[in-house]
C-alpha cells in the first residue's frame, strides 16, 4: 500500500507516541542509577564515559541490531510480539499450520517457554507504571529538596489510580495527543542534552566502546552491579515488536531513527556532561536529569511534562496488557473475561476490566512498596531481560523451523544476542532478593493460570469429544421414528469441528426432538493475527435439516456470532438468527478424577472454570435465545 507523506508521517508519528513511551522514560532514573552503581576506585571521569559508552552501544545492539534489523522481521501476517513468535514456530517451513485451536499444544517445551515469556510482560506491566510515575514524580524534589519522600509516594500512586480509572472512558481521544507530546518530550531531551554537550564537548569520547569495556574489566560483583542498572536504558524495547502491528516495521524504525534515539542519546550524553563539568556537585544520589533545566520554571516544567511522558508509557503498557490477555483468551491460554470495546472503529481499542483492576492493584501495591524509584529500580529489569531472552531463542526457532536458515548461520547471530541477553540477565539476578522476586512471583502466577487453564481444556476436551458420536450416526439420529422434528432452529454449539456436542445429545434423550434446522457451530482461533472476512466462515450440510459451520477467527480478534449467523443465513440455511435458539454445555467441574493434573492444579482449573466468563456472553448471543445443559466433568 502506497501512502501520502502525511499518512506516514502520521504513523510514525502514532510509533512515538505508542512505542517508545517506556524506553523514552528511562532517562528519568537510569543515569542516577548507573552513576551509584560504579565500580570501586574508578575516577568520575572515567565511570561517566565507561557509563555512556555502555549505553550506547546497547541500544545501538539490542535496539537498533537485533529488534529492528532483525526480530521485527519475524512478523505473522504484520503483527509482532511474543505470540506471533508462537505462531511462527508451529507454522513451520511451508508457512501453514501445524496445529488448530482445537488439537492439544500446551505442554511442548516451545510453548511452555513462550507462556513465560508472556507471563513476565505482565510483570513487567506492574513495574513499568510505578517506576515511571515516580521518577517523573520525584523531579519535585529538584524544585523542593526538602519535599519528604512520602509525599512523592503518595503523588504517584494518585496519578496511577487516576490513570487507572479513566481506562474504561477508552483511549482514543488520549490517544490523540500520545504522538506529538512524546514529540515534544523527545525534542525536549534532545536540546537540553545538546545544550550541556556544547559546554562540554569531550564527553562524546564516550563513543568509543573501549571506554565501557575498560568498565566491564573490573571485579565481577561490581560489574554486575552496574550492568543491572545500565540494563534499564533499553526497557521497552520489547515493545517494538509487540506493537509492530498497529504501525509497521517501517514506521516504527523511522521513528526510532529520526527521533527517539538521537534524543535519548542527546540526553544520556548531556547528562554525563553536566556530571562531568559539576564534577563534586553532583553526587551518586543526586539525578542529573532534572538538573538539565535551568531552576526555577524551566525545571517545573520539565518535571510536569515527565509526569505527561510517564502516563503515555504506562498507557502504552496497560493498553499492551489488554492486548495480550485477549491473544491469551483466543489462543485458549486464558478464562475468558469480559472485554469491552471502546472504539467502534478500531477493533484493537478494547477495555479488559478485571486485567485493569489487578494492575491498578498492583502498580499501587507496588509504589507502596519500594516507595522511590531507587528502590524500585532493584526489582526492575529481571523480568524484561528474561523476555529479551526468551524472545531471541523462539526468533532461533523461527529461523531454522520457518526460514530454514543454516545451523551456520542462525547460530552464530542468535548465540551473539543471546550472550548479550544472558549478559543482562545474569547481572539482575542479583537483584531477586532486593526486590526482583516480585515481577518473578507475578509472572510465575500469571503463568500457573495459563498453563493449568490450556491443560484443563485440553483434558476436558478430550474426556467431550474422545468418543464423540460421528456424522452417520447423528444422521440415524435424526431419522429416527421415534424422535420428533419441531419447527424453528437450533444452534448447538461444538468445540470441535468434527465432533457432535454432548448437548445436542442430552437435548435429544430429554426431550425426544429436534428441531428442523440445526446448526452445529465452531469458533476456531487460527494462529494469525486476523482471517479474511471471505474465509472466516466454512459452511456445510450434512443432512436432514442439519448442517456444520466453522467459524474461523485470527488470536487478534474477537469473535462475533450475531454476524456469523446472518452471513450463514445468506449462504441458504433456513434459519431466522434472531429467533433461533444457542444451546451450550454449562460444564460442572469435579475433582479427585484420573486426569493427568496435579490437585491443586485440578482445584484451579474448577475455579477458573467456575468463575470465567461464560462462552455464550463473549460470543455477544442475546441471552433470551440461550440454553445452558449441565456437563458435570470429573478431571
Amino acid at each position: 500500500m502506497n501512502l501520502g507523506p502525511q499518512a506516514q508521517a502520521a504513523l510514525a508519528l502514532g510509533a512515538l507516541g505508542v512505542v517508545f513511551g517506556d524506553i523514552g522514560t528511562s532517562p528519568l532514573y537510569t543515569m542516577r542509577e548507573c552513576l551509584a552503581h560504579l565500580p570501586a576506585g574508578v575516577s568520575q571521569a572515567e565511570g561517566v564515559l565507561g557509563i555512556l559508552s555502555l549505553m550506547f552501544w546497547s541500544l545501538v545492539i539490542v535496539v537498533s541490531v537485533k529488534y529492528l534489523a532483525f526480530i521485527t522481521r519475524a512478523d505473522n501476517e504484520g503483527e509482532g510480539g511474543i505470540f506471533a513468535l508462537m505462531a511462527l514456530i508451529h507454522a513451520g517451513r511451508g508457512g501453514e499450520s501445524q496445529t488448530n485451536s482445537t488439537a492439544p499444544r500446551g505442554s511442548s517445551a516451545a510453548v511452555i517457554m513462550i507462556l513465560i515469556g508472556a507471563a513476565l510482560l505482565y510483570g513487567d506491566g506492574i513495574i513499568t507504571p510505578a517506576i515511571s510515575v515516580l521518577g517523573a514524580a520525584e523531579g519535585f524534589k529538584a524544585i523542593d529538596p526538602g519535599l519528604e519522600q512520602w509525599k512523592i509516594t503518595w503523588l504517584a500512586a494518585a496519578i496511577l489510580a487516576v490513570l487507572f480509572w479513566i481506562q474504561h472512558k477508552g483511549t482514543k481521544r488520549i490517544g490523540a495527543v500520545f504522538g506529538p507530546v512524546m514529540l515534544l518530550w523527545f525534542t525536549v531531551l534532545a536540546l537540553l542534552g545538546g545544550w550541556h554537550i556544547a559546554q562540554f564537548p569531550s564527553v562524546l569520547h564516550a563513543l568509543d566502546p573501549r571506554h565501557g569495556l575498560a568498565l566491564l574489566g573490573h571485579q565481577p560483583r561490581e560489574v554486575a552491579l552496574l550492568l543491572g542498572a545500565v540494563v534499564l536504558a533499553i526497557t521497552g524495547a520489547e515493545a517494538l515488536y509487540a506493537d509492530m502491528g498497529h504501525f509497521g516495521r517501517r514506521y516504527i524504525t523511522l521513528a526510532w531513527y529520526g527521533v527517539a534515539f538521537p534524543g535519548l542519546v542527546l540526553n544520556y550524553f548531556g547528562q554525563g556532561a553536566y556530571v562531568l563539568s559539576h564534577s563534586g556537585v553532583v553526587g551518586v544520589t543526586d539525578n542529573p536529569f532534572f538538573v538539565l533545566a535551568p531552576a526555577g520554571a524551566p525545571r517545573a516544567l520539565l518535571t510536569g511534562l515527565s509526569i505527561i511522558a510517564a502516563i503515555i508509557a504506562s498507557q502504552a503498557l496497560i493498553s499492551g496488557a489488554y492486548s495480550l490477555t485477549r491473544q491469551a483468551i483466543q489462543l485458549g491460554y486464558f478464562p475468558r473475561l469480559k472485554i469491552t470495546y471502546t472504539n467502534a472503529e478500531l477493533s484493537g481499542q478494547i477495555y479488559v476490566p478485571l486485567v485493569n483492576t489487578l494492575l491498578a492493584l498492583g502498580c499501587i501495591y507496588t509504589t507502596f512498596l519500594f516507595k522511590s524509584s531507587d528502590a524500585l529500580a532493584s526489582a526492575y529489569g529481571i523480568a524484561v531481560t528474561g523476555t529479551m531472552g526468551i524472545t531471541t531463542v523462539a526468533f532461533f526457532l523461527v529461523t531454522r523451523r520457518r526460514w530454514g536458515w543454516a545451523l551456520w548461520l542462525a547460530g552464530p547471530l542468535c548465540g551473539a544476542f543471546l550472550l548479550v541477553d544472558g549478559a543482562f540477565f545474569a547481572a539482575n539476578a542479583d537483584k531477586i532478593i532486593e526486590g526482583g522476586w516480585f515481577p518473578l512471583a507475578i509472572g510465575a502466577a500469571v503463568l500457573a493460570v495459563m498453563h493449568t487453564w490450556k491443560r484443563g481444556r485440553d483434558e476436558i476436551f478430550a474426556r467431550v469429544y474422545g468418543n464423540s458420536v460421528t456424522e452417520s450416526e447423528l444422521l440415524g439420529i435424526a431419522r429416527s421414528s421415534h424422535l420428533v422434528r419441531v419447527p424453528g432452529a437450533a444452534v448447538f454449539m461444538v468445540g470441535s469441528p468434527q465432533g457432535t456436542p454432548v448437548a445436542l445429545l442430552h437435548h435429544v434423550k430429554a426431550n425426544r426432538c429436534l428441531h428442523k434446522t440445526v446448526v452445529l457451530l465452531s469458533i476456531v482461533t487460527e494462529e494469525v493475527p486476523a482471517v479474511p472476512v471471505a474465509e472466516q466462515l466454512v459452511l456445510r450440510e450434512i443432512g436432514e435439516g442439519i448442517w456444520r459451520a466453522i467459524g474461523r477467527y485470527g488470536y487478534m480478534e474477537s469473535p462475533d456470532v450475531g454476524v456469523l449467523m446472518e452471513r450463514i443465513k445468506e449462504q441458504g440455511v433456513p434459519i431466522v438468527p434472531r429467533a433461533a435458539t444457542f444451546i451450550f454445555n454449562r460444564e460442572m467441574i469435579i475433582t479427585g478424577g484420573t486426569a493427568r493434573m496435579w490437585d491443586w492444579a485440578k482445584g484451579l482449573y474448577g475455579f477458573l472454570s467456575r468463575n470465567a466468563r461464560p462462552a455464550k456472553d463473549y460470543y455477544r448471543i442475546t441471552p433470551t435465545q440461550i440454553i445452558e445443559i449441565g456437563l458435570p466433568l470429573q478431571l
